[in-house]
């Protein structure tokens, strides 16, 4: 089964168990967010990817130009431990590291929560890639993923107890956009995947593909 197949799968199921007008919600809040062309101003192949210093779950901090050093990146973005489909996604590249870094590159995940979280995560998962913590959103907004939930989606989701306000450091309302990008060694964008729908992300297959491409 490929990812986004898991992927809605887990949300056709969900979809049973969530009432009907925080669906309304959730379905507006999405299509706002598609109609809003936040994913055509993300950056994309071509581009220079920003500078970005993060603290990883294990404390260290962890510099773009130093990854480079080495060997292309693999940058991807997602919501945080609270969000099913970014753990879904998570433990798909998680599954296929190994074939990633036998390219030579390396994996790492940006979120906007907390170490202790992303240290959570890390552990619950068994994942052997950097786990980064984006507090406030800064460097997905370098990557014009960041963007504010509306009121009535972050009251869902204060309601559903996913704990916003603490799990990202006193920034509950700015999320990054699932996104993961292919950085060669020059720090130039060959391969980008951005929507504005967190239920779709980057097939791994295709990231392999996209790694590939580059040698």
């Amino acid at each position: 089964m490929t990812l986004n197949a898991e992927l809605r799968a887990f949300y056709e199921s969900r979809q049973q168990q969530i009432p009907a007008e925080i669906r309304e919600i959730m379905n507006r809040a999405a299509q706002d967010l598609a109609d809003s062309g936040r994913a055509t101003r993300a950056l994309t192949v071509g581009d220079r990817a920003p500078h970005f210093s993060l603290p990883s779950a294990t404390g260290q901090t962890v510099v773009l130009e130093d990854l480079l050093v080495t060997g292309p990146v693999v940058l991807t973005f997602y919501r945080g431990a609270w969000c099913p489909y970014c753990n879904i996604a998570l433990r798909s590249l998680q599954r296929h590291h190994d074939d990633i870094t036998a390219r030579g590159v390396r994996l790492v995940a940006v979120s906007p929560q907390i170490p202790d979280e992303s240290l959570s995560l890390t552990e619950k998962h068994d994942l052997a890639f950097d786990v980064l913590s984006d507090l406030g959103s800064d460097t997905a907004e370098q990557y014009g993923l960041a963007f504010d939930l509306p009121d009535d989606l972050a009251a869902v989701y204060d309601k559903l107890g996913f704990e916003l306000q603490r799990v990202n450091g006193g920034h509950p309302r700015t999320l990054p956009l699932p996104a993961t990008y292919v950085i060669d060694r020059d720090g130039i964008i060959r391969w980008a995947f951005v929507d504005t729908d967190y239920t779709r992300r980057a097939e791994p297959t295709d990231i392999l593909a996209a790694l590939d491409a580059l040698a």
